[in-house]
């Protein structure tokens, strides 16, 4: 466990990595929650399969104690820093490894927002918050929409905060009887995210960055 600084307080990183990784996963929580809950770190064991790094983040407002993440902008600036510092550390050669991010609900949003400015080469968003309960009106599609790369969506039938639908760059999982905390089937988001993986990284999707925005 190591601690990255970031102009918002440090976050909390737990990486394990291969002799010779093959990409780097990220990996974060929710707004209240930490990065151990059973979908995140089913995620986590399917990349380790394949030959990832992997780093399970505590984001700075949760190290501090807070629950609410706080400005949007404020949180993702942390969260580039921290990316950014990972594959400092985590290069081989002077070169980054190829970057797949994954967080859930609200951690989703923030990997969805931030991965076209971090080079992210894919993400994995887990129980994404299409729209609060009940408020179908004030919808986050953008934020899902932006990332500007291959995204696998996994949401559980009975989330209230509702579904995304699928595009050309955007896989959509929907596990039957799961609610928005994806605990009773972690072994199926692990097999879905092995199949999503193994096909980014075997070139049957391309495992490369998409073009950074600015």
């Amino acid at each position: 466990m190591e601690e990255i600084i970031t102009a918002a307080g440090p976050g909390r990183v737990v990486l394990e990595r291969p002799r010779r990784p093959v990409f780097l996963t990220v990996l974060t929580h929710g707004a209240g929650g930490t990065p151990d809950t059973a979908d995140v770190l089913a995620v986590r064991d399917a990349a380790r399969a394949l030959g990832a790094a992997t780093a399970l983040i505590t984001q700075p407002y949760r190290v501090r104690g807070a629950r609410a993440p706080g400005s949007a902008p404020r949180q993702d600036a942390a969260w580039s820093e921290i990316i950014a510092a990972l594959l400092r550390e985590t290069a081989t050669r002077s070169r980054p490894l190829p970057l797949v991010q994954c967080g859930r609900s609200n951690g989703a949003r923030v990997v969805c927002r931030t991965a076209r400015a971090v080079g992210a080469a894919g993400v994995i968003a887990l129980a994404f918050p299409l729209h609060p309960p009940g408020q179908p009106d004030k919808s986050r599609d953008a934020e899902l929409r932006a990332a500007g790369t291959s995204v696998l969506v996994i949401n559980g039938e009975r989330d209230p905060f509702g579904v995304p639908e699928p595009d050309e760059t955007t896989e959509v999982v929907v596990i039957p009887g799961e609610t928005h905390a994806l605990s009773r089937r972690p072994a199926v988001v692990g097999d879905t995210v092995t199949a999503w993986l193994g096909a980014l990284t075997m070139g049957q999707k391309p495992l490369v960055p998409p073009s950074r925005s600015g």
